[in-house]
């Protein structure tokens, strides 16, 4: 009997299922997984609709009938753009509007009679229904790749919606209705918070659930429907949760709709920002009406009001300095005619990553100071108060969150100085010998070509060029000294030290890879190193040599000998030849123009690991190159940036924060990660090598 009843039952299931697979043959993945969404948004106009003739039912208010009638009536007027007009942006602005409105309606039409309604409990378990089946198509959708993310600081959907929650907020009193408005906003901001990934969006979104559910509510005092103030935040947080973990967007891909607004649009948003500042400091003075404690109330808010506006004074200003060096930046991208994506590499150039890193110390104080001045004067019964406190926490939240992404995404700033000598001696049996004028002219021909990649490259990777020598007489060896002297003691525009010096090298060298000048003079690695020794002195910035000679393979060996400073060399091994009328023999400048190629061009063919190339590459690094990181501020480069920026007021503010974040509480674990990327390195180099710069090191 048993096996009789399985046979049944698995033989109508495979049948049902064969079924449904003759039915959706030719369906695509894409429309299946969005019958989910259909069917969120199904059940959720059948819930609206049923709570709503609940209440009409229970209080027979004509106008609830007037408003169902009219959100049918909407709906097929959506209906008719959508299906008969081809208006699709109009259909869906007026859908998303008018379910925001409904929603409102049945979170604030609510009352105890309710609770005891079979009808108002299934529009409950409706309302539940549609969460989750919405929540299982938006992940559905990102495991299959069925979703574009576009980079969007808060979707037209989503705005829509919340001015409908609004506008059905107008139903309470006045004072009621503007904290409602309010908490929209803050609704918006933390949206905005969590689609951008900002360091402290997780711990926001936690605040305003609990602030929110246990005292925003009350202290309106009018009974909601939980069910439905669920589904609406719902609704509006599922998908930025999920792309926090699903999007591919970069930082300044996430950022751009803000990043390439013009700097006169940027600057007016300081101005609103500016009225919920002062908004939310007024509202905590009325923590002063309570006279009972004066002896406490009026010290503690005094200090934090004291220490709120100093800091928020470097905040705005913070700002505002930010401002400029973006609208310098986007100045530099019109002036070179960079393509889309070259902001981030202009930003990096300018020393963006180093504001930004001072700045987003700058800008978490300010933030910790609204939560200790939030904290001594919490309003538990003013629900304006705690509405404007949950705005002003995702708004400067936002700020951090760009000021930590983009110090932590940026390369650091880097200048280059290249030196071209093309020798008209040859050497194929260690004697020099005069070459003849054809192949003098041609070398002159791959010198200028290999000029050109230099460039290039150094444009590519908004590299600041200290210069480029270029001399068929050769150089003597005071003034390469002189040059190399004036290059390794160049600053950036701002004060700093440059992250990263590039030193290109293209001529005649000798077999243990000295360089060979004029006047018989030659220049040894180890001099050059103690150079930058003596001008790197209290610094941590890294230097790169490119060698594009015959004789470089003894620099790559001997670099990784060097210790206490970070040196790399990335030189070329061309393949032996003694015979010079071999076409195909490598020549000078192959390697630079394959490098430059392989580092500038994302479609590039260049394979270095491929057997049988007659151009290889190899690269060395000194021992303790595994322990660098980009230049962090110091205490001089904050005392200049404060001299730069700020008011003389606010200057203990600055060096307090200073003095907090070079505290490093994790120093044990950070010894153990280093020595681990020292053993890599030295031991199991790997293939290519990114510099964090935007080039790569590569050997064959």
């Amino acid at each position: 009997m048993c096996r009789l009843l399985r046979y049944c039952v698995s033989h109508s299931l495979y049948a049902a299922m064969a079924r449904l697979e003759e039915v959706n043959r030719g369906v695509s993945l894409w429309m299946s997984i969005r019958y989910l969404g259909y069917l969120s948004t199904l059940n959720l106009l059948v819930a609206v609709c049923l709570g709503l003739y609940v209440r009409w039912e229970r209080t027979a208010q004509p106008v609830l009938l007037v408003i169902f009638i009219l959100g049918l009536f909407v709906l097929g007027m959506a209906s008719i753009f959508y299906y008969y007009f081809s208006m699709e942006r109009v259909s869906l602005c007026l859908f998303h509007l008018w379910l925001g409105f409904l929603l409102g309606l049945l979170c604030f039409l609510n009352g105890s009679s309710l609770d005891m309604d079979l009808k108002e409990q299934v529009t409950c378990y409706m309302l539940v229904a549609s969460v989750l089946i919405r929540t299982l198509w938006a992940l559905v959708e990102r495991v299959c790749g069925c979703t574009r993310h576009r980079p969007a600081l808060l979707k037209s959907a989503e705005a829509l919606e919340l001015t409908g929650f609004a506008v059905a907020s107008t139903t309470q009193v006045a004072q009621d209705s503007m904290s409602l408005a309010v908490l929209a906003l803050a609704v918006a901001t933390l949206v905005t918070d969590l689609r951008m990934k900002s360091f402290l969006a997780l711990p926001n979104l936690i605040c305003f659930s609990v602030v929110t559910a246990v005292f925003f509510f009350k202290s309106l005092g009018v009974t909601t429907n939980p069910y439905a103030l669920a589904c609406f935040l719902s609704r509006l947080v599922c998908e930025p949760l999920l792309d926090i973990y699903f999007s591919g967007l970069s930082v300044t891909e996430r950022w751009s709709p803000f990043l390439r607004r013009g700097g006169l649009w940027r600057r007016l948003t300081l101005l609103p920002l500016l009225a919920i500042e002062i908004a939310f400091l007024v509202l905590s003075a009325f923590k002063m009406g309570n006279l009972d404690q004066w002896y406490i109330v009026i010290p503690s808010f005094s200090a934090s009001s004291i220490f709120w506006i100093i800091c928020h004074v470097v905040f705005l200003v913070t700002l505002w300095g930010f401002h400029s060096k973006l609208s310098d930046c986007q100045r530099a991208c019109v002036v070179h005619r960079a393509e889309l994506g070259a902001l981030d590499r202009v930003m990096a150039s300018r020393g963006m990553r180093h504001f930004c890193l001072i700045s987003k110390r700058l800008v978490f104080l300010s933030l910790l100071s609204t939560v200790i001045l939030g904290a001594l004067s919490w309003q538990p019964s003013s629900s304006l108060f705690i509405s404007v406190l949950l705005l002003v926490l995702p708004l400067e939240s936002l700020a951090h969150g760009l000021f930590y992404e983009l110090g932590n995404c940026l390369g650091g700033t880097s200048v280059g100085y290249a030196v071209v000598i093309p020798t008209n001696y040859c050497s194929p049996d260690g004697q020099p010998t005069l070459l003849p004028p054809d192949q003098v002219q041609e070398l002159n021909l791959r010198s200028t070509g290999m000029l050109n990649s230099v460039q290039r490259f150094f444009s590519h990777h908004m590299i600041e060029t200290h210069g480029c020598d270029y001399s068929t007489s050769g150089l003597m060896l005071s003034t390469i000294q002189a040059k190399l002297c004036s290059f390794l003691e160049a600053h950036t525009a701002d004060g700093p030290r440059f992250d990263t010096y590039v030193l290109f090298y293209s001529g005649h060298t000798h077999r243990t890879g000295e360089w060979a000048l004029a006047g018989g003079d030659v220049l040894r690695l180890d001099e050059i190193v103690q150079l930058w020794r003596e001008k790197n002195a209290g610094y941590c910035s890294r230097l790169v040599l490119i060698l594009d000679t015959e004789n470089s393979l003894p620099w790559v060996k001997e670099v990784r000998r060097v210790k206490d400073v970070y040196v790399a060399v990335q030189g070329a091994i061309l393949s032996n030849s003694t015979d010079l009328e071999i076409q195909n023999a490598p020549q000078l400048g192959d390697f630079t123009s394959q490098w430059v190629d392989f580092n500038c061009n994302p479609d590039s063919c260049v394979r270095w690991a491929e057997r049988g190339r007659t151009v290889m590459a190899a690269y060395g690094l000194s021992r303790h190159w595994g322990d660098y990181r980009l230049h962090l501020p110091t205490g001089n480069d904050v005392a200049k940036h404060w001299k730069m920026y700020f008011p003389r007021l606010t200057y203990p503010v600055v060096q307090l924060v200073h003095w907090c974040s070079s505290l490093n509480l994790f120093w044990l674990c950070g010894i153990c990660l280093r020595c681990l990327r020292r053993f890599k390195l030295n031991w199991f180099p790997p293939a290519v090598l990114d510099t964090g710069q935007g080039f790569k090191l590569v050997r064959s």
